[in-house]
């Protein structure tokens, strides 16, 4: 009996020495995918044409684009508009939007640390009791009632191992989930730099726009004045009376949508910089705003490096691979360690003396056997949204290529249709100039030198818009470049 109760004792004593051991080997192993972005496309330039050198010469500007530049970290400052400078300093000190966001990155800094204090440490913990009792008294004995009262007080230390890197998993998935957070600070950041640049270019180009609009409402009304007392004395007819009449209402009933746009512009620049929508700040005007001569190109490959969009899709994809780990581990067995030590009695003296010293120290061991599937499922689902994190990490750099494509033949084609609106309004320009010229000669009436500043100014009403759009697309195009790489 003897001999066998020893030899159940040794196979005993090696399986579980042989588990500890395979236990131990498991927990140096990775449980979950390693969170490595996919492999994505290099492509030898970003839009479907390669990249010209330089676009056309407009406004006396032709932009050069710079390959393999690293992006502008303060670029707005190249507009060289100290007014510009102002409003997106503002913003960036005064944005609600913006202070939210860093808030909450914070927060998330701080309960990041308070999981690695609590999981990687032994938690302590004081406590003290005091009660008052009453027992039954034995019933063979008669009614009796037993009153006493117990005082305790101890320390309590609590540990568990992360055998498996249940812990270590968990708190990788949340500082990756803080990375994130970062990476989204960073994007707003230059969003919100990106929308008060482009909010202003509109607004300053609108106010020209209103100027030209209005001067074209003069000429139109002073037109039709004229037809209509050339019709009354039977110089004109009355199709022409109608028609010029018309004209001028067209332009005039053009004005009011303009002045809306302008207004709901400085409204939305006001509240960009974290002002009321009545407290409307001081905008440059487009004449003031000059036009950066060269702008980064950060090759594809670097992009994926620049862009905080990417970035924070490729920490969401860290933070979902580190989750499969912990649905892994919650797999496996649990090994806690606890202890406490402390005085106790049924009176403070005796609970105060060497006689009421109390301990006690122990281990646990959890291995999960049946929980209704509930921790296979968890561990699929945690597949499956690391999956899900795969496929939007290659949705975000499929969406930053077609951004700098789209941003880049923009510009390309901005500076044509502005080369081309320039060459009109110059053309318009001179005609004008020579008309009028005559007009004071008395060569023409004073009809037709109104007809050529009435042509004068819808070309340049085209060459304002031309020159805001230039402009703005400017703008998107170093916001599409990311932020800059730290230095190593």
């Amino acid at each position: 009996m003897n001999g066998s109760r020893i030899a159940s004792e040794r196979r005993t004593l090696v399986l579980s020495l042989t588990s500890l051991t395979a236990a131990l080997g498991l927990a140096a192993c990775s449980l979950g995918p390693n969170g490595q972005p996919p492999a994505m496309p290099s492509p030898a330039h970003y839009g479907q044409t390669a990249l010209p050198e330089q676009t056309a010469t407009a406004g006396g500007v032709a932009q050069h684009f710079d390959v393999g530049a690293q992006p502008v970290p303060n670029w707005w400052q190249l507009y060289r508009s100290p007014q510009l400078d102002a409003l997106v300093e503002e913003g960036l000190k005064n944005s609600p939007t913006l202070t939210a966001t860093a808030k909450t990155l914070a927060g998330a800094r701080e309960q990041l640390r308070a999981q690695i204090g609590s999981s990687l440490l032994p938690s302590i913990d004081a406590g003290g009791q005091a009660t008052r009792n009453r027992a039954l008294g034995i019933p063979e004995a008669g009614p009796q009632t037993v009153l006493y009262n117990v005082f305790v007080g101890q320390l309590e230390a609590h540990y568990t191992f992360d055998l498996f890197g249940a812990v270590r998993y968990a708190n990788a998935a949340l500082n990756a989930r803080v990375d994130v957070q970062a990476f989204e600070l960073d994007a707003a950041r230059r969003t919100l730099a990106a929308n008060i640049v482009t909010t202003a270019i509109n607004a300053s180009a609108l106010n020209d726009e209103v100027d030209a609009t209005q001067r074209l409402m003069v000429l139109a009304r002073e037109s039709a004045r004229d037809d209509a007392r050339r019709y009354a004395l039977g110089a004109a007819s009355h199709a022409q009376a109608l028609a010029s009449e018309q004209s001028a209402s067209d332009i005039e009933a053009s004005l009011p949508p303009l002045l809306q746009q302008r207004q709901a512009a400085r409204h939305a620049l006001a509240v960009l910089i974290g002002r009321t929508p009545d407290a409307v700040p001081e905008i440059p005007t487009l004449a003031s705003l000059t036009l950066p001569e060269h702008v980064p190109v950060v090759v594809p490959s670097s992009l994926l490096h620049t862009r905080p969009d990417i970035a924070a899709a490729e920490a969401a994809l860290r933070a979902a691979a580190a989750e499969v780990g912990v649905a892994t581990a919650q797999l496996f067995p649990s090994l806690s360690l606890s202890a406490s030590m402390g005085q106790a009695g049924f009176n403070w003296p005796a609970a105060l003396s060497g006689a009421g010293a109390i301990w006690s120290a122990g281990a646990s061991l959890t291995q999960p056997l049946f929980h209704g599937g509930a921790l296979f499922a968890q561990r699929r689902a945690a597949i499956d949204f690391y999956e899900a994190a795969a496929d939007q990490y290659k949705a975000a750099v499929l969406s930053a290529f077609q951004n700098v494509a789209d941003t880049l033949a923009a510009l390309e084609y901005d500076a044509q249709a502005a080369q081309a609106s320039e060459r009109s309004a110059s053309s318009a320009r001179q005609a004008f100039d020579e008309t009028a010229a005559r007009g004071t000669l008395g060569a023409v009436a004073n009809t037709v030198v109104r007809a050529s500043e009435q042509q004068y100014w819808n070309e340049r009403l085209a060459a304002i818009r031309s020159r805001g759009r230039r402009l703005g697309d400017t703008a998107l195009l170093y916001q599409a470049m990311g932020t800059p790489q730290p230095t190593q």
